[in-house]
């Protein structure tokens, strides 16, 4: 079946409809990942988001359910240059997938060329539809609202307050919050292998609420949008600064850059992918990355006792800050990874120590 993608520019791509049928819009981004697809596509980070895919083969391993990193495809939509459909009884395949997730995806289209028009021009809003032509597509894409106008933390966030029991022993047992913004299933797992109990708030949680739990740190979480929309949660995290271990990840990065005082920008096609080299200040060392982030964090506005601890190897953007006067951190990166290296997984080592007051700050 014929599919289209447009682009707000009013380009328009043909390709092949694999998955779901439909029209869906959202931000045009591309990830340059090899592997991880299907962490990928139920990363709540790509909220809002169609995805296209640099790699040219996408599909090729099957999917499986320990891949999940939520519960559902979050991604509004995906791209690749061609899908491998998997015949293997045992293992379903991408195909039956998208299906399942109602998720269209195109192929047989020229993801080089649209990654190229996305490099030089930056993202963009785009549709991809089966149903519509050429002109009710651009017409459709000039109508849809931007990023930055949706509320997708609600479409994220968990509707109740969750609470993970441990699945390793530790010496120490901690009580660990999470706010969620659309947590990752890797970072839940890497509190709970480190013998943590979990607790996961909702992101409309209030402070008061968090407060009440006796717990021993918090980690913000990932999430997707434009973190100068979630003022709600920067007003929580402004009044949780100084009264427990806190631990940034991504969005939360974001969030508590803007609660110290910080300044956000968008960034013009983002850092999205499991390849990308981030340098840690503090043991003048490189590590590869996952990333999945179209803003980040400015020097404007950066309190004296606020230090950047990781920059980007290739652009020099801010990738980490810490405030040891408060006992936070936070970091731009995924540190659970999930697809990716786990070279970074060390910071929830750090923030543990952090909390039992092992290290001075992390």
């Amino acid at each position: 079946m014929k599919a289209l993608l447009a682009l707000e520019d009013g380009s328009v791509y043909e390709g092949i409809a694999v998955g779901s049928s439909g029209t869906k819009y959202g931000e045009l981004v591309f990830t340059t990942g090899m592997t991880g697809y299907q962490e990928i596509l139920t990363d709540p980070s790509y909220a809002g988001q169609i995805i296209l895919f640099t790699f040219p083969l996408i599909g090729n391993y099957g999917t499986f359910d320990e891949f999940q990193e939520s519960t559902k495809i979050y991604a509004r939509g995906a791209i690749a240059k061609e899908i491998n459909e998997m015949s293997f009884t045992d293992i379903e395949n991408l195909t039956n997938y998208l299906i399942k997730n109602k998720t269209l995806m195109i192929t047989n289209i020229d993801t080089r060329a649209i990654t190229l028009k996305l490099r030089n021009y930056g993202v963009m809003k785009a549709a991809i539809s089966s149903e519509l032509n050429k002109s009710e597509l651009i017409e459709f894409v000039k109508k849809a609202p931007g990023l930055s106008e949706e509320n997708l933390i609600k479409e994220v966030t968990s509707s109740e307050k969750i609470i993970y029991k441990p699945t390793s022993q530790a010496e120490i047992p901690l009580r660990i919050g999470v706010m969620d913004f659309g947590v990752k299933k890797g970072i839940i797992n890497e509190l709970l292998n480190r013998g943590c109990e979990v607790v996961v708030f909702p992101a409309f949680t209030s402070y008061k609420e968090i407060l009440k739990e006796n717990l021993d740190g918090l980690i913000l979480s990932n999430g997707p949008g434009d973190p100068k929309n979630v003022q709600f949660a920067i007003k929580n995290i402004e009044y949780l600064i100084g009264k427990l271990p806190i631990f940034g990840i991504c969005l939360g990065h974001q969030l508590l850059s803007l609660a110290l005082g910080c300044e956000t920008y968008k960034l013009k096609f983002g850092h999205r992918g499991s390849n990308h080299p981030v340098i840690d200040l503090k043991i003048k060392k490189a590590f590869i990355t996952t990333q999945n982030h179209g803003f980040a964090v400015s020097e404007k506005g950066l309190e004296k006792n606020v230090k950047i601890t990781h920059i980007n190897a290739n652009d020099k953007t801010i990738e980490g800050i810490e405030c040891p006067d408060y006992n936070i951190f936070s970091v731009q990166f995924h540190p659970e990874a999930c697809p990716g290296p786990n070279d970074t997984n060390y910071l929830f080592d750090k923030f543990i120590r952090l909390i039992l007051k092992e290290e001075a700050n992390a």
